[in-house]
């Protein structure tokens, strides 16, 4: 993988359920790092680690509790939020960080009306059975957000579970920065700097998708692609990006166009990437696509002889930048 991916010996067994009415097998007496935990930012790793010292000083298993959809999709009720994790990209993350597993608790309006204290006593203590708790500075939780990072340590204390609250964890290493936010990070993608969004994750962005078949332009120009339909929440900037391309556990390099392709269709966004010295076919490979910087935004050309010529230059730039960043 990348450098800044965790490089951890995996769990035996990663437990990845959803809604469990008792603590899920394996995950008996868990200390649970809650959040969203959308694009598993140094913020979130940060409390994960956390959570994860906590386990080992207790002896307990470690997992994750998240919410799907994300809250704010859910009181909107549409998609509003630009996704930067997707349920199977979270879970492959989080089982190379070492964790052994992930709690996903269906966001809906039960869920939603319980107070803090019931998502304390029938959730926490209830339903998953947990030793230690671990969120961050700005967690706030049940009906209202009426729960704070002070009422959980005191109905920890009462309860007789752990409880550790992980501070602000700034932009820079001197905390004279914004705290590191999934927000931040959209607006870098939706900017098309991903150069930043990688700063601010603590590794570079990555989707995971299917390579499904597309109109095979690429093919006869001379740059067959790997296409990949991405989230329809995904905003980020139309363009031309260096990137990598992991699949079957071998990570190869790339130029990826993220847009409309208006020299032909002017369609539905889609991932397309050219992977550099590459012969096989990848159509239906699960495929890991990490961007690790902008090139140029995507450009109407004039004929398709302007675009090839357009797109040797963008491989040719694609390629110095992976060699300079060591992808």
């Amino acid at each position: 993988m990348l450098d800044g991916f965790p490089h951890v010996t995996h769990p035996s067994k990663f437990i990845d359920t959803t809604d469990p009415l008792s603590p899920p097998p394996g995950l008996e007496g868990a200390v649970v790092a809650i959040g969203n935990f959308d694009g598993l930012h140094r913020g979130h790793r940060g409390v994960i680690a956390r959570a994860k010292a906590l386990a080992a000083k207790l002896g307990k298993p470690c997992a994750v509790l998240t919410f799907e959809p994300h809250p704010a999709d859910f009181f909107a009720k549409k998609s509003v939020i630009f996704r930067l994790t997707s349920h199977e990209a979270k879970a492959a993350f989080l089982r190379r960080l070492g964790l052994d597993g992930m709690i996903v608790l269906t966001f809906d309006a039960t869920l939603s009306s319980l107070t803090a204290q019931q998502f304390v006593d029938d959730v926490l203590i209830r339903r998953l059975g947990v030793s230690g708790v671990v969120a961050g500075y700005d967690f706030h939780f049940g009906a209202k957000r009426q729960g704070t990072p002070e009422f959980l340590k005191a109905e920890g204390a009462r309860q007789g579970f752990a409880v550790d609250i992980v501070e602000r964890i700034s932009q820079d290493e001197e905390g004279s920065l914004d705290a590191v936010s999934s927000t931040a990070t959209r607006a870098a993608l939706e900017a098309g700097d991903v150069a930043l969004a990688a700063r601010l994750l603590g590794h570079p962005w990555f989707v995971e998708g299917e390579v499904i078949h597309g109109a095979k332009r690429g093919r006869a120009i001379g740059f067959p692609t790997a296409n990949i339909a991405l989230d329809p929440s995904c905003r980020l900037r139309h363009g031309i990006y260096a990137v990598t391309l992991t699949v079957d556990g071998r990570t190869h390099g790339g130029a990826a166009n993220f847009g409309k392709r208006p020299t032909f269709d002017d369609g539905p966004p889609l991932l397309e990437v050219f992977v550099l010295d590459f012969a096989g076919d990848l159509y239906g490979k699960l495929v890991e696509v990490a961007f690790i910087d902008f090139i140029r935004p995507e450009a109407k050309f004039d004929s398709v002889e302007a675009l090839v010529a357009r797109m040797n230059e963008d491989v040719a730039a694609a390629r110095r930048t992976l060699a300079a960043r060591g992808a």
